[in-house]
């Protein structure tokens, strides 16, 4: 007789993180492909496009509310522009400074996510909470191996970018039992394609079939990693989950290798153990969430 397993609600929301990093760093590695090739925010509408049309299928076919209720527009419109804001300030410095030192610079997002969860959400620390940031963000370090000589203003840039999406994300969770998800995705999605809509007529560049295929997996490993991380911070903490998006610096070190061919030198490694290390740490110590 077979036993079927059944996850916890924090378990199902670590798995869904790991997923959302996994997708992330895959289109990341995409963005990279194209990035020279492609503007900013032509990236951006297909990378909003695609599950802009995803989630209004979903909410015509089960009855949603296309953009939430009224109370909550305000709220849904800053997380809406932060989320934008930090897509824009990811691809910007991602274009314009070293990929090792906007990857340390944009994973401070950890800390302040645990931080806004405790003063806006009041949610509690867990002693360990912090230490294994530390460890993680220590491991990040020996993976990205940054040397911060890059132009100022792109890795500026990318400490805004820690900034919004810790906004962003905070609002996320806040959300939880008040917006259906696919809903505050819609509100996002709808709000980035309606902004980035000019610039991209404006920009534009004809791709050729390889590049505008390119241009779909960004916005199908986008769009299907923000719901995700949208339903990741709805199963757990904020404070709790969020860790584990520095799993996404192990995925993005396997898919460099695996399709560009970059080289996983020992401090990467060593590093990506500390990352396991500390996401091992937060969940066999942190104290569980409700069922």
């Amino acid at each position: 007789m077979k036993h079927q397993i059944e996850l916890t609600t924090k378990q199902k929301g670590i798995l869904l993180m790991l997923l959302s990093a996994l997708l992330f760093a895959a289109m990341q590695v995409v963005i990279h492909i194209t990035g020279q090739k492609v503007p900013l925010m032509e990236q951006v509408f297909f990378r909003n496009v695609v599950s802009l049309i995803l989630c209004f299928v979903i909410i015509k076919k089960n009855g949603l509310s296309m953009f939430g209720e009224r109370k909550y527009q305000p709220l849904l419109f800053m997380r809406s522009i932060f989320g934008l804001l930090g897509l824009v300030s990811l691809f910007y410095s991602s274009s314009h400074a070293s990929q090792a030192d906007v990857t340390i610079l944009s994973k401070l997002s950890p800390f302040l996510i645990t931080l806004f969860a405790f003063l806006f959400l009041k949610e509690k620390i867990a002693k360990v909470q912090v230490p294994a940031l530390l460890i993680a963000f220590a491991g990040a370090l020996l993976v990205a191996n940054p040397s911060f000589h890059s132009n100022l203003f792109p890795l500026f840039i990318a400490f805004l970018c820690a900034i919004f999406s810790s906004v962003s994300y905070t609002l996320l969770a806040y959300f939880k039992e008040k917006v259906d998800a696919i809903t505050v995705i819609m509100h996002f999605s709808a709000f980035c394609v309606t902004a980035s809509l000019p610039f991209f007529i404006m920009t534009m560049t004809l791709p050729s079939l390889r590049d505008f295929l390119l241009l779909l997996l960004i916005g199908i490993f986008g769009g299907f990693g923000q719901i995700a991380l949208t339903y990741a911070y709805r199963m757990a903490p904020a404070s709790e989950v969020s860790i584990y998006n520095y799993s996404g610096i192990l995925f993005s070190m396997i898919l460099g290798y695996a399709v560009l061919g970059e080289t996983v030198p020992l401090s990467s490694l060593l590093g990506g153990t500390l990352v396991i290390a500390a996401s091992l740490l937060t969940y066999r110590y942190s104290s569980p969430p409700a069922e």
